[in-house]
């Protein structure tokens, strides 16, 4: 019995305290975008970091590369809203895309911001070690951070465009690998080398090539597109060591040729209290560390991929076994080999076959 002054409630409600406010339930787009509301700020923080080191450009003592600077800024701001708009537009089909990616995605691109505009920048104008050290990391340390940050129905849009059928064989392993290799020995060429470092504009160019073709690379070994049948780990073993073998060879040659290549630094090297022969030593031992740590890397995934394929082949064996079905090695293997979509689905046909059972 209730206390006096007491409502009853009607039959299926819930009792709420008194004053609490109600609200209705957060449906699934509104949930998804919610959790996106970073996007767009870090979408900010980036275009205040791109104009951040502009000034601290103009406040140095030296007289900025606008024609330098400003086409990267430019890009990396489009790069960030496109990603943005698509992220929120994919939130709102309830396809959203994991925090963990667009922060890869945004970490990519803020390196990419910190190494072309401001002080770094005016490093890498001064001595070779740290002009190498800019291209790796907009090559192989950015570029990588971009393509984990990027899904299938992030490319979505970009994919139906008739431009990027024309471009889609870049991707392809074998394709990938011979122009990442051939981009990298064309620009440390010293005629090609030199010549960006006095024509600005050719910088811009000499850059925004490190990283086209560095994602080019990335996509061809971890993107989210479908690989060739043949690109297994065998193949992608090989096309790793091929990738390391050609930057070791540009670093082996900074190391150990006794010869000048990029005459251009020697009067900053004397000012910095370097010989130029020390300065390209420096630069070919920063490359080949990256080489060797980048390398190992790459191997230890590989392993561990391959280790965690062969679990997940036994296993869809093993269900197809206990369903009385008859899967192939082989079609396991595919299945593993082509991502977690298609391995689900497999599964889950193995799965609606009835589970035979052993007679007594």
């Amino acid at each position: 019995m209730g206390s006096p002054g007491s409502a009853t409630s009607p039959p299926g409600s819930s009792t709420r305290p008194s004053g609490s406010p109600t609200s209705p339930p957060e449906s699934a787009p509104q949930s998804a975008l919610r959790r996106l509301l970073p996007v767009p700020a870090i979408a900010v923080g980036v275009l205040a970091l791109g104009g951040g080191l502009v000034a601290v450009s103009y406040a140095g003592p030296t007289a900025p590369h606008l024609a330098e600077m400003l086409p990267p800024v430019i890009a990396l701001i489009a790069y960030v809203l496109l990603y943005s708009k698509r992220a929120v537009t994919l939130a709102t089909q309830r396809r959203p895309v994991e925090r963990w990616r667009i922060g890869c995605f945004v970490g990519g691109v803020v390196l990419m911001s910190v190494v072309q505009v401001g002080p770094f920048d005016a490093l890498a104008d001064e001595l070779l070690v740290y002009h190498m050290t800019q291209h790796i990391i907009i090559g192989e340390v950015a570029s990588f951070f971009v393509v984990v940050g990027l899904t299938g129905p992030l490319l979505q849009p970009l994919l139906s465009m008739r431009i990027s059928r024309i471009l889609r064989p870049a991707i392809n392993p074998a394709v990938a690998l011979v122009l990442w290799a051939a981009d990298l020995y064309l620009w440390h060429t010293p005629f090609f080398y030199q010549l960006a470092i006095r024509h600005d504009l050719i910088h811009a160019l000499e850059h925004a090539c490190f990283f086209w073709f560095g994602l080019c690379f990335w996509l061809g070994l971890i993107g989210p597109l479908p690989k060739p049948r043949w690109f297994g780990n065998w193949a992608r073993l090989w096309y790793v060591i091929g990738a390391r073998l050609a930057g070791s060879g540009i670093a082996n040659a900074l190391i150990w040729i006794p010869v000048v290549f990029y005459p251009y630094y020697r009067a900053a090297d004397l000012r910095n209290g370097l010989t130029p022969l020390e300065d390209q030593k420096l630069a070919g031992g920063v490359m080949m560390l990256e080489q060797i740590l980048l390398g190992v890397a790459l191997l230890t995934w590989l392993m561990l991929r391959a280790f965690r394929q062969d679990d997940e082949r036994q296993a869809l064996l093993d269900l197809a076994e206990d369903h009385g079905l008859e899967i192939t090695d082989a079609r396991a293997a595919r299945a593993v080999a082509s991502g977690e979509v298609a391995t689900t689905r497999l599964r889950r046909l193995i799965e609606s076959a009835p589970v035979e059972s052993s007679a007594d």
